[in-house]
């Protein structure tokens, strides 16, 4: 986790202090880290980050300067990044998507009725815009035409100087067990599969402290089982659920099933 350990956000399932940050963040964090995932011998890094709403650009350079100093380190290691939604900046996302890391992962947490409880500061129909412009982001931001950064996977985009390469894996993850019903989960499902979002995951949510939001059930593993397999209809490429997946959870081989 980068961009130090105090959130400008207080969501109400969430165990990280919540607060003002001391000061900006450390600019020699992204070297550290990659000393750390040389260190350890990771073929497979995931780096997520608290929210630095203090931050103009929300900490996207640091997510960025993250991703390309573990690939100098480390060659061949595939990086996976959890951001935070920049506050719908989205020259910040481009920033993070311009170094192109192998997946890109933002958390949609629970269906929309429940934001306001649970995702303090944030906006469910930002956070499904994001993972429509990550999904949508296939061309090289240094030498394409600027039209073309955002050109439909799969379709080409108009004549221009740049190279069009391959889309960035998107994806994303939501907890049960907050209230929500299955129609609700159902359709935040086929929302986020509209974005072209490539990953989902959905997991048991467990409560880090009795000062944070309640169970208020626990969903059987035949539930989840059920929700994998429609989430594999609607066009998911890879779908990981049950009561202890987290966003990192298999995170290699889920990159794997899904690679575009």
């Amino acid at each position: 986790m980068i961009l130090g350990n105090i959130c400008t956000r207080a969501c109400g399932f969430c165990a990280v202090p919540s607060g003002k940050p001391l000061g900006p963040p450390e600019e020699d964090e992204p070297e550290r880290v990659a000393e750390a995932v040389e260190q350890m011998g990771l073929r497979y890094a995931v780096v997520t980050s608290v929210n630095r709403d203090d931050q103009p650009d929300g900490g996207a350079e640091i997510f960025a300067r993250t991703i390309t100093k573990i690939r100098e380190r480390v060659p061949g290691c595939r990086v996976e990044v959890l951001i935070p939604d920049f506050r719908g900046d989205w020259q910040a996302l481009e920033t993070v998507l311009a170094v192109r890391p192998d997946v890109l992962n933002h958390n949609m947490e629970t269906v929309p009725r429940l934001y306001r409880a649970v995702r303090k500061g944030a906006v469910y129909e930002r956070s499904l815009e994001l993972l429509r412009r990550a999904g949508q982001f296939t061309a090289d931001p240094v030498t394409a035409h600027p039209a073309d950064q955002f050109a439909p996977i799969g379709q080409s985009a108009p004549a221009a100087t740049g190279q069009i390469l391959p889309g960035i894996a998107t994806k994303t993850g939501m907890m049960l067990g907050l209230g929500e019903t299955r129609q609700e989960v159902l359709q935040a499902m086929e929302e986020i599969a509209a974005q072209g979002t490539h990953i989902l995951t959905l997991g048991q949510y467990l409560q880090p402290t009795p000062q944070h939001l309640p169970i208020e059930r626990y969903v059987h593993p035949d539930e989840f089982a059920e929700y994998r397999r429609l989430g594999e209809t609607m066009g998911f490429k890879h779908v990981e659920a049950g009561p202890l997946v987290r966003s990192s959870y298999h995170a290699f081989e889920q990159e794997e099933a899904a690679r575009v």
